[in-house]
């Protein structure tokens, strides 16, 4: 690997690399953040440009990248798309879903459902942040059509419920609460917390598959977390959680850069198997 290697290493990488700017800066910002990966196959399902790693002839995974809705993409997360495909021996689908402004709410929730649609069987879905979002309003949209859903630190609440977004943005190196709130109307309009799916802990969650999630101490999402795994358990939803101490938002970008993300992937793998 020749990213950042060690926790002391990859904060200054991270605070070296600010995401600000206009959404297109951000863009190029959050993939020079991410740092170079596995360029991987490049394809089209259901329409939508993907990117995939790992073997083609194996049920998929499919990972929603995280960016707000505003940045992320199939490179920003290539080498941990191709990470997990080498710990599972699957193939592992990145969507280059639409972004906000320019395609605002729902335009990413349409291409994800159309590639979902257009895989075979019950896959495997996961995202992490906003893409964690997107995978619960996937899993809701499609009840019983995927097999799995994993989540790492997920946006699920804009109703205000959530204690930890102020607190820990002077904790959290990639993430804050502006930042995300402003994000957030990039995507969904002025007022996100009228947007019933910007608030995906308020829905039923009953019809969901198995849930495996991870969040860390520190992050500014830490609550959207903790009141998901508190909201599926009271749904009934068999749930896998794993909170790491210390450690900042999207951490697993860089699979090798810390033991903790090491243990994560390797978490991950054996719920995915």
């Amino acid at each position: 690997m020749t990213g950042p290697q060690g926790w002391e290493a990859l904060a200054r990488h991270i605070r070296a690399h600010p995401v600000e700017g206009t959404p297109a800066e951000r863009r190029r910002a959050f993939d020079a953040l991410a740092g170079p990966g596995p360029a991987g196959r490049s394809g089209v399902i259901g329409a939508v440009p993907c990117r995939s790693h790992g073997p083609e002839d194996t049920r998929p995974i499919l990972w929603l990248h995280g960016g707000g809705l505003v940045f992320g993409s199939p490179d920003s997360h290539a080498a941990g798309a191709a990470r997990l495909a080498a710990l599972t021996g699957r193939q592992v689908i990145l969507p280059d879903y639409r972004l906000a402004p320019e395609h605002p709410w729902p335009a990413a929730r349409e291409d994800t459902l159309a590639v979902l649609d257009a895989l075979g069987p019950r896959p495997d879905v996961m995202g992490d942040s906003a893409g964690g979002l997107l995978a619960l309003d996937a899993a809701l949209a499609r009840p019983g059509r995927i097999a799995r859903l994993a989540l790492i630190s997920p946006n699920t609440d804009r109703s205000g419920r959530s204690t930890t977004r102020g607190p820990n943005s002077a904790r959290d190196l990639m993430n804050d609460d502006a930042t995300d709130a402003g994000l957030a109307r990039l995507a969904f309009g002025r007022d996100p917390a009228q947007v019933p799916a910007a608030s995906p802990l308020l829905a039923d969650l009953s019809t969901l598959p198995p849930v495996w999630i991870t969040a860390a101490t520190d992050e500014v999402l830490l609550d959207d977390t903790l009141l998901l795994i508190r909201a599926l358990g009271r749904a009934g939803v068999a749930v896998t959680a794993e909170i790491r101490a210390g450690l900042c938002h999207l951490w697993t970008l860089w699979p090798e850069a810390t033991p903790e993300a090491a243990q994560s992937y390797g978490a991950l793998t054996r719920f995915l198997g």
